[in-house]
């Protein structure tokens, strides 16, 4: 008989345990809804990254004599209508556990059921999926190590296999072309697809064993940018996990844990939807923030007077993407020097982010705000001059994005370059006092507690 696989999060042919059920059926009609309330809020880097995914995908099952349907519009009504068009009495997906994925997949079954249609959810874009791994008492775990003990207790499938001698459908009409996206001058993106995440990993497994000396450096290409991989699931984590098994070194363990903390992230924001948008710990919305102006619009085109700050800031308009150590600091620097809402920052980063995931962002907003699931929080505070000498030591990675500072011979410390240089090389002067703001940030803190 014949089915749907509706593609969301997971634009690939391997390891892809929806597509091994949609084929079991018979064939399959490949499907991707261009879907407005999520595609909508996404800005060129995510829009330009998906498209390229997308023509990836495409060009895949063009090889294997099928072609990807794009529809644009409302799943409810473009799912159903799409199953009905090729006779389907399935619709296979993996499972989405975000707050509007979930409500999403609801209405979806309930207007395919209308119809005579079942919606089969068979796996996630995660090892262990949200909500299974529990404490003693059954509810969600709230603090890191002892999740990531249990999620490692429990563990995960082997790699699937790509799905053999699929017979594809395709759609007739309706269809839409997969969208251009006209990029910002300048902005570069990484290459797309299954292929492409899977090459840029067997890179990065070559030098793995290196990552827990080099995650930190801003400068190194110590980290594997694989997290836009992850975000289109272009490649599954159990299949990376696999991979991180057959090596024994501190680096493939410090990576894991970092994919246990994208799932943990992961099982946060489903046990408590709120947290997308409001505090998960609540008693800090009652801190008092300052109004949104002109700091804030100086933190997001990187003119804040600090390199470490603004070369974060401009990469990310640059590439889509920074440096984990760099996010951490600028995100400190905005809620703890600037004394603004952490939802201002995580706006603007799922806005340009190419891998703008919703639970690691917000979440790693949380964590550095004080805010979140950290169990000494509010009174961390990074030094922006400080982090950026013990990270960037050489200055390599300031020098590279911030453009005024990057001549040796007019700036010898790009990290705290002296007043009388930022106005020859036309830097701005700080916005703000560190040493100043932070104690103001813990006095606020204060005076909640």
């Amino acid at each position: 008989m014949a089915s749907v696989m509706w593609f969301r999060r997971d634009l690939r042919l391997g390891d892809n345990p929806a597509l091994l059920e949609a084929a079991a059926d018979g064939p399959v009609l490949p499907l991707f809804v261009l879907d407005a309330a999520l595609w909508g809020p996404a800005g060129p880097s995510r829009r330009g990254y998906l498209g390229a995914s997308l023509r990836a995908l495409d060009a895949e099952l063009l090889e294997r004599g099928g072609r990807l349907g794009v529809v644009r519009g409302d799943p409810v009504r473009r799912v159903v209508r799409a199953a009905k068009a090729v006779g389907a009495q399935r619709v296979h997906a993996a499972a989405d556990f975000g707050p509007y994925g979930r409500g999403r997949d609801r209405a979806v079954a309930q207007a395919l059921a209308d119809a005579g249609i079942e919606l089969v959810l068979t796996g996630s874009p995660y090892a262990v999926a949200p909500g299974r791994v529990t404490n003693g008492s059954g509810d969600p775990y709230q603090v890191f190590t002892p999740f990531s003990r249990a999620w490692s207790d429990h563990g995960w499938r082997d790699p699937a296999d790509e799905p053999n001698d699929a017979g594809w459908l395709t759609l007739e009409k309706d269809t839409t072309t997969i969208p251009e996206t006209r990029l910002p001058a300048g902005l570069e993106l990484p290459d797309a697809g299954e292929a492409a995440a899977r090459r840029r990993w067997a890179e990065f497994l070559e030098r793995v064993d290196a990552y827990d000396d080099d995650r930190d450096k801003p400068g190194v290409d110590g980290t594997s940018h694989m997290s836009v991989h992850l975000k289109w699931g272009e490649i599954h984590p159990r299949t990376m996990l696999a991979d991180l098994a057959r090596k024994r070194s501190a680096g493939a363990a410090s990576y894991r844990t970092e994919l246990a903390w994208r799932e943990f992230y992961a099982d946060v924001l489903f046990a408590q939807p709120r947290t997308a948008r409001d505090y998960l710990r609540t008693e800090y919305a009652a801190m008092a923030y300052d109004r949104p102006g002109a700091q804030l619009e100086a933190w997001r085109a990187g003119r804040t007077g600090f390199p470490i700050v603004d070369a974060g800031m401009r990469q990310l308009r640059a590439t889509g993407w920074m440096h984990n150590r760099v996010r951490m600091v600028v995100a400190s620097f905005l809620v703890k020097d600037l004394h603004l809402e952490w939802q201002h920052g995580a706006r603007h980063f799922m806005h340009w982010l190419v891998d703008g995931d919703l639970a690691s962002n917000q979440h790693g907003w949380q964590w550095v705000a004080g805010c979140g699931t950290d169990a000494a929080p509010y009174f961390r505070v990074f030094n922006p001059t400080g982090q950026g000498r013990k990270f960037d030591p050489d200055g390599g990675y300031v020098r590279r994005w911030v453009g005024e500072l990057s001549d040796p011979g007019l700036v010898p410390d790009p990290h705290d370059p002296d007043p009388d240089t930022r106005e020859l090389v036309g830097y701005p002067q700080p916005v703000v006092d560190h040493r100043a703001e932070r104690q103001e940030a813990l006095d606020r803190w204060e005076r909640i507690r």
